[in-house]
């Protein structure tokens, strides 16, 4: 896919379905104001190919580059709703993909550490993201492991399918931090919620099923 987005304008129509999408999205659940405007501010057509922007503001998946997709926008809303972000919380996102989810969690008013298994992907994000003027701080790694240099965290979201729920991303939340991540096998996952309650307990509380591309490292899926 060729990701030059600097010649695609946001136009008169292409923000009028964005209100229409906020408008499903209302009618799905979603009910957080802070995430209902990010999503109807952020501009997702600039992540699609000229050729594919009829699907940009349709409320499914896409397949972007290196076998990944762009989530749903729903799915998206939805994960952030579940973090509950205030301004300035420190927020990791494990698996950067499009940027899209970035961009909603930084309009949200979170400081976002965004870690991406693929260098392509993430160098891609990055110079879409730029384009747009969001500035979050990247790493390329492996985001099964978190990252302990900007530890611990007002919440972790997890945008991709994990086998069980990798404990270096509990380690890194703060007391009263969530975790957001969903959890299954290759085809389906459970989205859970995981709150550090004190130092030492935890609460789970457990959502709809997702399907998600997998998460790879050593706390995922091996590859």
């Amino acid at each position: 896919m060729n990701y030059d987005v600097s010649h695609i304008k946001d136009t008169y129509k292409q923000k009028g379905m964005r209100r229409s999408l906020v408008r499903k999205l209302v009618e799905k659940g979603i009910s957080n104001k802070k995430v209902l405007d990010a999503i109807g501010k952020v501009p997702r057509h600039v992540f699609f190919d000229e050729i594919f922007l009829e699907h940009a503001y349709q409320d499914k998946a896409f397949p972007i580059a290196e076998g990944q997709t762009i989530s749903q926008p729903y799915t998206v809303a939805f994960q952030t709703e579940l973090l509950n972000i205030s301004e300035g919380h420190n927020v990791l996102e494990i698996g950067t993909g499009s940027g899209y989810q970035c961009c909603i969690l930084l309009e949200v008013g979170a400081n976002v550490v965004t870690i991406e298994y693929k260098e392509r992907l993430s160098l891609i994000a990055q110079k879409q993201l730029g384009i747009l003027g969001y500035n979050p701080t990247y790493i390329i790694g492996d985001g099964s492991l978190g990252n302990d240099q900007y530890a611990p965290y007002d919440a972790i979201i997890v945008t991709a399918g994990a086998p069980t729920v990798p404990q270096a991303l509990i380690s890194q939340l703060k007391v009263g931090g969530k975790l957001v991540i969903p959890v299954g096998d290759d085809k389906v996952q459970k989205m859970l919620r995981i709150t550090r309650v004190t130092d030492s307990k935890l609460s789970q509380e457990e959502f709809h099923n997702f399907s998600f591309v997998p998460l790879l490292g050593k706390q995922g899926w091996r590859k």
